[in-house]
């Protein structure tokens, strides 16, 4: 059978493991960053993470720990701005993205990079990911899952109103600082698998589609993950099978379920209001 063809190789294993890993933290994570409105976070931690990643191999280190250390770092500081004066975050924002960027092609440019590696942060190479790596993504993904739902209630609170979080009693600073870290773990996690410049991707798509459905934050998180999930074994399939690249294939299945979604959800109001129109006239 076709399907079963893919599981004789390894590195379609790992990458399924590695996939389905990402598939379930991305969207875990990124309906905070929604509801946070804080939607292009991922895209300026991404970056950081590139300049991590150069920064690593210059330094003759794994690249993905560069990353790690970068991304929390410019996580940190991007919380701590945004906590001293929150009318600047965007532009903070915008100052760490910029500066990733610039931290990149500097380090790039004296490392000389080879191509392929550059390339393959960039856009994904979830098909060449180790049993190594499978550990360390499946070591973050224990992480995050632990993190957020031994902190749900808080993290809800403070994500739709800090103000209620803080009268409340909950030390909202704290909260803040360990999701911007648990997000940069995150955004690290998921450039192995889709690449850099499209992991913000699987962390707001999927929640965008699900949150048409009109359910309530866990239905709607439940059914992020699930589309997220469907999305990676959809792409891998047909990466595999079409020789594409699997990391725009997932993204691009993760777009076309949320304009289906849209779609349908559209073409259901208009019926209902025809409806209604012919009941009451």
């Amino acid at each position: 059978m076709p399907l079963v063809e893919m599981f004789q190789y390894d590195f379609m294993q790992r990458a399924f493991l590695a996939g389905i890993i990402t598939a379930v933290i991305c969207p875990i994570l990124g309906m905070f960053v929604v509801v946070r409105r804080q939607s292009m976070i991922g895209d300026g931690l991404g970056h950081i993470a590139f300049a991590g990643v150069t920064g690593g191999y210059l330094a003759g280190i794994y690249p993905a720990a560069g990353a790690f250390v970068l991304t929390i770092a410019g996580a940190a500081g991007i919380e701590l701005v945004r906590r001293r004066r929150t009318q600047m975050a965007d532009t903070a924002l915008a100052v760490f993205f910029y500066a990733g960027i610039a931290l990149a092609i500097i380090f790039s440019t004296i490392t000389r990079m080879p191509s392929a590696g550059l390339l393959g942060f960039l856009f994904g190479s979830i098909l060449t990911v180790s049993w190594q790596d499978v550990v360390v993504i499946a070591g973050c993904g224990l992480t995050v899952i632990a993190f957020v739902f031994s902190n749900f209630t808080r993290l809800m609170l403070v994500s739709f109103d800090e103000d209620v979080a803080k009268v409340a009693g909950i030390r909202t600073a704290a909260v803040n600082m360990s999701l911007s870290i648990v997000t940069a773990i995150t955004v690290v996690t998921g450039m192995m698998v889709v690449g850099i410049l499209m992991v913000s991707a699987l962390m707001i798509v999927p929640v965008a589609a699900a949150e048409q459905m009109g359910k309530g934050f866990k239905a709607t998180m439940a059914w992020a993950v699930g589309l997220a999930i469907v999305a990676v074994i959809s792409g891998l399939t047909a990466a595999f099978y079409l020789d594409i690249a699997p990391g725009g294939s997932i993204i691009m299945t993760t777009i076309i379920f949320y304009i289906i979604i849209a779609v349908t959800r559209q073409l259901c109001y208009t019926w209902r209001s025809a409806r209604r129109t012919q009941t009451y006239p």
